[in-house]
C-alpha cells in the first residue's frame, strides 16, 4: 500500500510553472550553497572547486592522474587544468608528468596542501549546519542526489 503524498500531484499545464521544476530547485540550491562554501573556505584560501579538487587529493594522497582527477569531479580539462595550475601556484598540489606514461600528468599534495586538511575539518560539518537538516537527512538529501545523478546519466546514455 502506497502512501499519498502530502499535497495534490499536479497536471501538465502546472507543470510548467517554474516553481515546479527539479532543475531550477537545484540551481537554486547550488548557489545558496555557493555563498556558504564561499564563507566556509574563505579561511582556507580556496574556492569551491579547488575545494573539490582537495577533497579528491585529500581521500588519496599518492600522486593521481589528472584525467582521473577530472573524471572524478566530473569536469573537463580546460577547466580542471586552470584550477590545478592555481592550487599549484599556492604552493598546495605539484604537477608533473607520470614516471610511467610521459603523456599523463599526475597531481600530488605538497606538505602545506597536507596540512590544510586539518584546518578543513570543521567545514562539512559547518555546510551541514547551514542547511538545518540533521545529518542524517543531509546524508538521505545526498543518496538522493547521487540516485538522480545516475538516472540523469543512464538517461541521457552516460550511465
Amino acid at each position: 500500500m502506497t502512501t499519498p503524498p502530502p499535497f495534490p500531484l499536479p497536471d501538465d499545464a502546472e507543470l510548467l510553472r517554474l516553481d515546479h521544476q527539479i532543475c531550477f530547485s537545484l540551481n537554486a540550491a547550488a548557489r545558496a550553497f555557493g555563498g556558504v562554501y564561499r564563507d566556509a573556505l574563505k579561511d582556507l584560501g580556496l574556492t569551491y572547486p579547488q575545494y573539490l579538487a582537495m577533497l579528491v587529493l585529500w581521500e588519496e594522497p599518492d600522486p593521481q592522474p589528472v584525467k582521473a582527477i577530472g573524471e572524478r569531479l566530473r569536469l573537463d580539462s580546460g577547466t580542471l587544468s586552470p584550477l590545478l595550475k592555481r592550487l599549484e601556484g599556492a604552493g598546495l598540489v605539484a604537477r608533473e608528468r607520470s614516471a610511467e606514461d610521459e603523456r599523463s600528468v599526475v597531481v600530488r599534495l605538497t606538505e602545506a596542501g597536507e596540512a590544510l586538511r586539518e584546518q578543513a575539518l570543521p567545514v562539512p560539518r559547518r555546510i551541514v549546519t547551514a542547511t538545518g537538516l540533521s545529518l542524517e537527512e543531509a546524508l538521505t538529501l545526498r543518496a538522493l542526489l547521487e540516485r538522480l545523478t545516475g538516472n540523469l546519466d543512464a538517461a541521457q546514455g552516460g550511465g
